[in-house]
Order: structure tokens, then sequence, then C-alpha cells
């Protein structure tokens, strides 16, 4: 049976081309019997060796061709009148234009043009015709070549056939190669976005915890109330992580969009709302009312604030003062500038911030620098095309 993921059309496989070829020989030499029954032993002779190589006319087909040529030419010289085994000729011309390359076919027809020519001459001599004219010769000749270019005719069509098929199956194997590669790339974005998104909520949550949690271990034998204060803030920024948590992790599972509100522009007072109340002198310079901006770039510019707040919480050191500044023209510009020590703070090499934080603003075609600020601290500068 064909495998139905099977490009090709139908056709026989190897072991049915072979009984193919099996049954047309065999019927052939069945044919051939009736020479050698009625005493014509030389036309059972010339049949047999020229029908028996087309065993091997597909592997082979020019080599078949020119020993059943060379066959039928010795033929016309000792036998003068048609055998069973001329049916072998228009065969091996089919195969030579159906698996040769095109001169070969293209020899084989002219070289059949020119035995139906001697045919009609040696089949008319041999039928005892009296005069050979034109008039004699053109129906047999014409017949004869007839007979050679519809088998060359055949095999050719079927060589191109094959070929423009083969054409089809390739482009189709590359057009599934690159929309496999094209998924693969697709998939290989979206893991470094969620990526991008899980780090900056764990690192963002998780900073603020801490920081609040030290103050309220401090806090807590002095003044009571602030430590429950802190908790609360603890509390808030836990859950708020989860939720953010609870959205990707939703992106990631079959069946679940995970569609909910991404953080924009409007949010970022938030960020520094909840900066000042973890203990952070922070300035923030932001937009009354955030301007209408694609939903891209404004969760990266919010993205960027929040790494920039928690990278000034982790290295910038204790009483830091930040400078937080998004203004919306032709474009969105996000700076955020301390006076701390993160610049000199030693790096374990595994951060990830940064990277992200450039990777956001290159998604949307922008660009972002950060390092040491003049006269100490760190800053970042982003700057994301509307």
């Amino acid at each position: 049976m064909r495998d139905h993921r099977d490009p090709y059309p139908w056709r026989l496989g190897p072991s049915g081309q072979r009984w193919l070829d099996r049954l047309v020989v065999a019927f052939l030499l069945l044919l051939a019997a009736g020479h050698a029954l009625s005493g014509q032993l030389p036309h059972a002779v010339f049949t047999v060796v020229e029908v028996l190589p087309l065993l091997w006319r597909r592997r082979h087909a020019w080599p078949v061709f020119l020993v059943v040529a060379a066959a039928s030419a010795a033929q016309a010289v000792v036998v003068a009148e048609p055998t069973v085994g001329q049916l072998a000729f228009p065969v091996a011309v089919y195969s030579v234009a159906r698996w040769s390359p095109r001169w070969q076919g293209v020899t084989a027809l002219l070289v059949g043009y020119a035995g139906a020519l001697v045919a009609a001459v040696r089949w008319l001599v041999g039928f005892g015709a009296a005069d050979l004219t034109p008039g004699n010769l053109a129906p047999y000749t014409v017949t004869i070549g007839a007979i050679v270019t519809a088998a060359w005719a055949l095999g050719f069509a079927a060589q191109e056939r094959e070929r423009y098929v083969a054409s089809l199956v390739a482009r189709a194997e590359q057009a599934e190669r690159m929309a496999e590669r094209e998924v693969e790339l697709a998939a290989r974005d979206e893991r470094s976005r969620i990526a991008r998104e899980m780090h900056d909520v764990v690192a963002h949550g998780l900073s603020v915890i801490v920081v609040q949690a030290d103050g309220a271990r401090y806090a807590a034998a002095k003044d009571p109330d602030v430590a429950v204060g802190t908790l609360e803030t603890i509390s808030a920024a836990g859950r708020e992580a989860l939720t953010e948590m609870r959205r990707l992790l939703g992106l990631l599972r079959e069946g679940d969009t995970g569609v909910t509100p991404q953080p924009g522009l409007d949010d970022v007072s938030h960020l520094v709302d909840e900066a000042r109340a973890a203990g952070m002198r922070v300035s923030a310079d932001l937009p009354a009312h955030a301007p209408a901006v694609p939903d891209g770039v404004a969760l990266a510019a919010y993205r960027i604030v929040q790494e920039a707040l928690t990278n000034v919480r982790k290295h910038a050191g204790p009483d830091a003062r930040v400078d937080v500044r998004v203004a919306v023209d032709r474009g969105v510009a996000v700076d955020v500038r301390d006076d701390g020590r993160g610049a000199a703070a030693p790096a374990d090499g595994r951060g990830l911030g940064l990277v992200g934080m450039r990777e956001r603003a290159a998604v949307h075609g922008g660009v972002l620098e950060a390092g040491p600020a003049p006269g100490g601290g760190f800053a970042v500068s982003a700057r994301l095309p509307l």
C-alpha cells in the first residue's frame, strides 16, 4: 500500500516494476514460440535476443537500446519478414526517452526513423514487391515511424512529468523547512520575551519584599506600628508579583490565553509610589496624562523603569536618591538616574537586567544606554520611537 505521507503520485514499487517487466518479456517470448513451432528458427532466435534485454531496461536503458537496435539491424540482414521480437524496439525507445539523458532519447528517435525506412524496404523485398517506389515505401515507413514517435513521446512526457513532480516536492519541502524555521524563531523570540517578563516581575517583586522585610525586622523592636505597615507593603508586592506570574504562566499553559491588562505608562506612577513606600528617595517627572502610545512600547517603557528601580534598590546602597523621568514626544524617553554607588558595586556575572532592558528597546527599534553617570551614580537612558 502507498504511504499517505508520500508526496509523489501513485506508482509501482520496485517489486511491482520487476514483475511488470517479467510479464512483458514472458508475453513476447510466448508469442515467439509460434516462430519455433512453425519452423522459423532464425525468427525465434532473434526474438529472444531482442526481448530478453528488456529485463534491464529501467536501470540500463541506453545499453539495452543499443543491444536491441543492433539485433534488429542484424535481423534485417538475415530475416526478410517481420518478427515478434521487433516489438521490443519501441519498448526500448520508450525506456531511453523515459530514464536516459535527453541526447540519448533524441538519438534513439533518429535511429528509430532510420530503422523504419530500413524495415519498410526489407519487408517489401520479403513480401516480393516488384517495384520499391515512394508510393510503396511511404505507408510502411510512416506507420513504423509513427509507432517509434509515439513510444518516444510517451517516454519523454513521463520523464518531464517526473521532473515536474520532483520540483514541486522539492519546493514544498523547502517551504515546509522555512515554515518550521519561522516557527522555531518565533518560539525562541517568545521564550526570550517571557524570560524578560519573568525576570522583571520576580526581580522587582523580590527586591521590594527583601528591602521591606529588612526594614520590618529592625523596626519591629522599636515601633511595631511601622512593622505592620511594612508587612502590608510586603503583602501587596507579593500579591502583585503573583498576579503577573500567573499571567505569564498562563501564556505557557495550553488552552489559557493569559490575557490580562498589561501595565503601561499610567502605571509608572505606581512603581514610584512603591519605591517611596520601600524607603527610597525618589523624584519623578511623569506625564500628567499619558498620551496614547502602542501597548508594546508602553509595556517596554514600564519594564525599563521597573528594572532600573530594582537595580537601584539592589546596588545603589542606602540613602541613594533616584530621579525618574518619562516623556512622550515623537517617541518615549525614559531616564532613571541615581547618585549611589551602583557603578562601583561588584557584579556577580549572573545579572540579566541590563541585557533584558536593551532587548526590550531593540524590539521596538529603540536604543538604551546604561552606565556610570557623570559625578557619580548610575544612569539608564532609553529612547523608544513611535
